[in-house]
């Protein structure tokens, strides 16, 4: 079996068949497929200047089915938390998950994990501040993030 690259910005390996990063690099993308990935999932937007050109078509040249889910990182939205969790619902595993820093994708998975899996608070909290902490900074921009991971009544 293939190590984690633990070199890609952010990586972290939440289960067998799930793993998320930071922004992927142009070799990331074969190494990807050596660990077995079927699927990316992409939250970050595609202008950003650390964003991986064509990257959707990069990954389907080894293989893996692409997911793009473009959230601005001043208004993560519902709508983009929803197309996240169909994204993983019907798409194939193993999975990885994606965007530039890796706090997109934490905050999502702290969400899924804490509202829809059942795991306890304090271990989905665990593995989101192992890339950040958004609900306990007072910077004005993270404030938006810290909203949008608040326990939703449903």
């Amino acid at each position: 079996m293939t190590a984690d690259p633990a070199d890609i910005r952010g990586w972290q390996r939440l289960s067998g068949e799930i793993t998320t990063s930071g922004r992927l690099e142009e070799a990331d993308v074969a190494r990807l497929a050596a660990l077995g990935v079927r699927q990316v999932v992409n939250l970050a937007l595609d202008s950003h200047p650390e964003a991986l050109a064509e990257e959707g078509v990069k990954l389907a040249a080894e293989g893996i089915a692409y997911t793009h889910i473009p959230v601005p990182f001043d208004a993560p939205q519902e709508a983009h938390y929803e197309a996240f969790r169909a994204a993983l619902e019907t798409g194939p595993t193993p999975v990885h998950v994606h965007c530039i820093m890796n706090w997109r994708v934490s905050a999502f998975f702290y969400r899924l994990n804490r509202d829809e899996r059942g795991m306890p608070e304090h271990e989905a909290r665990a593995l989101m501040v192992q890339q950040w902490e958004p609900d306990a900074s007072d910077k004005p921009e993270w404030a938006v993030w810290a909203d949008f991971i608040a326990s939703k009544a449903r």
